[in-house]
């Protein structure tokens, strides 16, 4: 019966070392998760029933089992390269429409503009519209467009800051050529139906004086902040043909009146007159100037916000992954758009799937279906970092060690053999 103990044993030992060494091989594997060799013992079946004094007759490989414990996360230059932090995997569609799933987040664009890893198979996740909404069934493959950016002509402009309440009224007419006719300029960038920038110049002049309140006047004064007018030219425009003339002189676009405290009025918002056209492109109309924000007190000129002037065409520029599994593309005007989410699955039992190679697993009856794919971040799923891989789990330090309690297993194993052979010997020379 030696023989046959120190055989299963020599068998267990070599497996264990071939998980430890397939370990080690993977220890710069990226997404790769370690293994562990368990062992069972074995005895002989009993005809006679029960008893405690059974002799086993060796061990054997119980099961290989994955450790499918976090792996750290190193940053790498490529923004498709995505790391799983927490559960999850990323699911995969195979050429023969198989799906598979991986932990390594080593992507890149095909040909065709689809997501893939290293042995070709398809990112799956859902498309997105312009809002964000879901536009497509879930688990599909995410393919990534070379579309650009259409031109978004100005609507509604927002302009936030803060007029100088110490600010004298200039003593001469409005001159855009004269600095000394207004108070404050500051200029924006403005596009038109055809993506055509038109140079705004905004300027603010003060035309009378806060006012204090004087209850006892007839009829009584409330007290009132000062008046100021702003004036408004295109295309750098410094002569007198700005965009709203009165007898051929600048006229103010509007004109309002801060209150006491230094506030405007909510819904302070003027519509501006038509404005000329860029390059080949057709006049502005129905443009909004929003003032509401903006503040008089004693201090700085200042603009903290002028937006709404729409922009130009775009080119593509590059994608961004957001840690929900957002897939925004983004162009050379500024702009982003999210266009497509990927989408995670998990398992009820993950040491029931089945790895096929490739830093692959497949679904096995021993794993369960898997369970519905959701964004990262919600439910059990983890977050993404993008421009991230996971690195293998594997303790490498462990592995040596293991490799090293393995093969005294072994040499022990080797000698129950060799004292076996040595007993036969002695019985056979007996006379």
């Amino acid at each position: 019966m030696g023989f046959q103990q120190g055989l299963s044993g020599l068998n267990t030992s070599s497996k264990s070392l071939e998980v430890i060494g397939n370990n080690v091989a993977n220890a710069n594997t990226y997404g790769a998760k370690s293994s562990r060799a368990e062992f069972a013992d074995m005895y002989a079946a009993s005809l006679g029933g029960g008893g405690n004094n059974g002799i086993g007759i060796g061990a054997r490989i119980g099961a290989v089992a994955q450790q499918f414990t976090q792996g750290n996360i190193t940053t790498t230059s490529n923004n498709l390269d995505l790391a799983i932090n927490g559960r999850g995997f990323f699911a995969m569609q195979t050429a023969q429409g198989e799906t598979v799933y991986t932990r390594n987040g080593q992507f890149k664009r095909d040909a065709s503009g689809f997501i893939v890893n290293n042995e070709k198979h398809q990112l799956l996740g859902q498309a997105l519209d312009d809002t964000g909404a879901p536009s497509g069934p879930a688990g599909s493959p995410i393919r990534l467009n070379n579309d650009g950016s259409p031109p978004q002509k100005a609507s509604a402009v927002t302009l936030t800051g803060n007029m100088d309440a110490k600010a004298t009224i200039p003593a001469v007419a409005i001159d855009f050529a004269n600095s000394k006719s207004y108070n404050f300029v500051t200029s924006q960038t403005a596009y038109g139906d055809n993506g055509a920038p038109v140079a705004l110049n905004y300027y603010f002049r003060k035309v009378s004086d806060a006012v204090a309140a004087n209850p006892s006047a007839i009829p009584p004064v409330a007290a009132a902040g000062s008046q100021w007018s702003v004036y408004l030219s295109a295309d750098g425009n410094t002569n007198a043909a700005s965009v709203n003339t009165t007898a051929g002189a600048p006229a103010p676009i509007a004109t309002f009146t801060y209150n006491a405290d230094g506030t405007l009025p909510a819904g302070t918002v003027f519509t501006i007159p038509s404005i000329p056209g860029g390059k080949n492109g057709q006049p502005l109309t129905g443009v909004t100037l929003d003032l509401s924000k903006s503040t008089e007190y004693a201090g700085n000129y200042a603009v903290t916000e002028l937006s709404g002037g729409g922009y130009a065409q775009g080119n593509l520029s590059d994608f961004l992954i957001e840690t929900d599994g957002t897939v925004k593309a983004r162009y050379t005007n500024g702009q982003s758009k999210a266009i497509a989410r990927v989408q995670l699955a998990d398992f009820k039992n993950l040491n029931g799937l089945q790895p096929i190679g490739g830093n692959e697993w497949k679904a096995t009856n021993t794993s369960g279906e898997p369970l519905p794919l959701g964004a990262p971040g919600s439910g059990v799923y983890g977050l993404l970092q993008s421009g991230a891989l996971e690195e293998s789990n594997v303790d490498l330090t462990g592995e040596l060690v293991n490799m090293i309690v393995a093969q005294r297993a072994y040499q022990a194993n080797a000698q129950t053999i060799k004292t076996e052979d040595q007993v036969l010997q002695t019985l056979v020379s007996l006379r």
